[in-house]
């Protein structure tokens, strides 16, 4: 293999203009894979070097690399067009943000045609939609700015053989490999393609043979790769070397069976990444040799050092025939599906029940009751970050006997279960407020030893063991109702707390309440809150929620069966799949709070995300689901 990195242009930070973003023909299901043509100032992509006017004219990836095959040394041998004309070689990608984006990183992208022009570089990119980063790339417009870091990464030399060549791409793999055989000389190569339904990606190429499998049978040979190349196939067709890219069962099937014909494989791999730079050493790839970054070392490698890990996943279910079971209970109550209102951010249920049919939620829990009303606290209450939002209401709230005579009874009329969140500063205020819900006819209390914006009380009785046991022990005597704790992630022994609640009676764990943060005001040089601390929840937590969610479920473990309870899972939800990765991680139930300001339909987005994916997966309930992630 010829040696191209001194004709890579080094990666640089431009604004991309888009030409065009459209839906690739032939792709299925439509809509599923895009094609984005964007166009690079040259003066960002050359570092405003000067460019022969000789190769100003429509200069494409082929011609310029195929001019570099003529000259006497490397591929991109003297002062190469390349090189100056700042054009991506094949195998490069680049990491790519729309400038208008809900995400924090860039998402790598392959090269899948590139062409210079008098002032700009054309680059295009096959965009495979597979989550919020893809989806927004791909509904940019002509005119928007795309955010490009690159070129980056090694490239896919050409051989050093006479001898035809083999190309196998999979998927949306097929856009570096296709870019590959580009700067092929035509009839030089034969190209295997290989696709669920459909097929995209391949006008650019001149294969003597061009083979195309589909799983579905819709084009071409019926089934994967292997029905079409294998070892027999590539002994026969006399190959000089194998260049691939796809899916990663199909780069392992590559592998082997081109080191077994004793044929050189060469395999572009990818990997999650922050940077693309070779710095955040995300982006590991294993080989014989240690590990190497895909962005960096990659993401073209020699097939002879690579070591493909076993899958982790598990076996796949089958679909479901029907609806999933989505109830649960907790204690004696049923819930008719596991989406549950937070407490605090959905009032009383009857403030959202003109926007939508709040009946359908599972529960909804109600503002923080006190056994006297409360004022709340003064100076700003609300604070928006870019992944959260803060908060110091202080438990504002008409207090529990005007919640009894008069919130409660519309919250009943909701046809979904109502949870009095109780909360107060001493343990007789929670005593008797218990005592006062107990008579009432609210079905499942949720006792709220974890509030961060008060000054007594509060989140103080769910910081230790011994007072977290303490106010547990004393509610449960006044009430035989079902009883659900919430906690605070500020516990410093957050799982001996979780226990120490069930030891004390709770018959579900809230896992949990708000975080605590600071704020600062900068054009004032004060704090934003008069109390400092203040509480905070959004995206931001989500993973520490898990993490606690995680850990509690494994404590539980340890005891038997008929003494584990509930979890119900609240942090940071915004979309159905945050509420998965809570439930396999060992929730039986989710709160949805933050996001409910920003989007008042989360919860049954969420709720209806839940059902599509038990379905599709084949979990008949909630209860299938409920901690797998734990399994051996």
């Amino acid at each position: 293999m010829s040696d191209t990195a001194a004709c890579k242009s080094p990666p640089l930070y431009a604004r991309g203009t888009v030409i065009s973003c459209e839906k690739e023909k032939g792709a299925r299901p439509e809509g599923s894979v895009f094609l984005l043509k964007a166009a690079i100032p040259k003066s960002a992509a050359r570092h405003c070097q000067s460019m022969p006017s000789s190769i100003l004219q429509a200069v494409n990836t082929s011609a310029v690399l195929q001019e570099a095959a003529n000259a006497d040394s490397a591929v991109c041998g003297r002062s190469s067009p390349s090189a100056q004309s700042g054009i991506p070689l094949p195998g490069q990608f680049y990491m790519l943000r729309a400038e208008r984006s809900g995400v924090l990183l860039g998402r790598p992208v392959s090269v899948f045609h590139a062409e210079a022009r008098a002032d700009e570089i054309e680059v295009q990119f096959l965009i495979l939609v597979k989550g919020r980063g893809t989806r927004e790339l791909c509904a940019l417009k002509a005119g928007d700015t795309v955010l490009m870091l690159g070129p980056v990464g090694n490239t896919f030399s050409l051989p050093e053989t006479d001898k035809k060549v083999c190309i196998a791409g999979g998927g949306i793999g097929v856009a570096p490999v296709a870019a590959f055989a580009e700067t092929l000389p035509p009839g030089s190569y034969d190209f295997f393609a290989s696709f669920k339904s459909g097929s995209y990606g391949l006008e650019h190429i001149r294969p003597e043979k061009l083979i195309i499998t589909t799983d579905d049978g819709s084009e071409g040979v019926h089934g994967m790769l292997p029905e079409a190349l294998s070892e027999d196939v590539l002994r026969a067709g006399g190959y000089g070397a194998v260049y691939a890219c796809g899916p990663m069962p199909m780069l392992s099937y590559v592998k082997r069976i081109a080191e077994s014909a004793g044929i050189p494989c060469y395999i572009s791999m990818e990997s999650r990444m922050a940077c693309g730079m070779g710095v955040c050493l995300g982006c590991t790839i294993h080989t014989s040799e240690g590990n190497k970054r895909c962005c960096k070392d990659g993401p073209v490698f020699d097939s002879r050092i690579l070591e493909f890990p076993k899958p982790l996943s598990k076996p796949a279910r089958k679909a479901l025939d029907g609806l999933p079971d989505l109830s649960i209970a907790i204690g004696k109550v049923r819930f008719k599906n596991p989406v549950i209102a937070s407490s605090g951010t959905f009032g009383f249920g009857t403030e959202y029940a003109s926007v939508f049919d709040v009946g359908k939620l599972g529960g909804i829990a109600s503002k923080g009751l006190t056994l006297e009303a409360r004022e709340g606290n003064t100076g700003i209450r609300l604070w928006e970050t870019p992944s959260g939002l803060m908060n110091s209401i202080g438990l504002q709230n008409p207090g529990i006997a005007h919640f009894i005579d008069f919130e409660l009874p519309e919250m009943l009329k909701l046809k979904t279960v109502t949870i009095a969140n109780l909360s107060g500063s001493t343990l007789e205020t929670y005593v008797e407020g218990a005592k006062l819900l107990d008579k009432s006819a609210v079905p499942i209390i949720e006792l709220n030893i974890s509030c961060p914006n008060v000054a007594a009380g509060g989140a103080a009785w769910g910081m230790t063991c011994a007072n977290a046991e303490t106010a547990v022990r004393e509610v449960r005597a006044v009430t035989k109702k079902p009883l659900i704790v919430k906690l605070t992630p500020q516990a410093p022994d957050f799982t001996g707390v979780a226990l120490a609640c069930i030891r004390s009676g709770a018959d579900a764990l809230s896992i949990g309440n708000s975080f605590q943060g600071v704020a600062v005001d900068i054009e004032r040089g004060v704090p934003v809150f008069d109390k400092i601390k203040a509480g905070f929840g959004g995206p931001a937590v989500r993973p520490i929620a898990v993490r606690l969610v995680w850990e509690t479920f494994e404590a539980m473990r340890s005891l038997p069966p008929h003494d584990r309870v509930p979890i119900v899972a609240v942090g940071g939800i915004e979309k159905w799949e945050d509420a998965v990765e809570f439930i396999m991680a060992g929730a039986l139930a989710v709160g949805v709070g933050t996001n409910t300001f920003a989007n008042p339909l989360t919860m049954l987005e969420v709720l209806s995300g839940i059902e599509a994916f038990m379905k599709r997966k084949g979990y008949a309930s909630v209860y299938d689901m409920c901690g797998i992630a734990h399994e051996d």
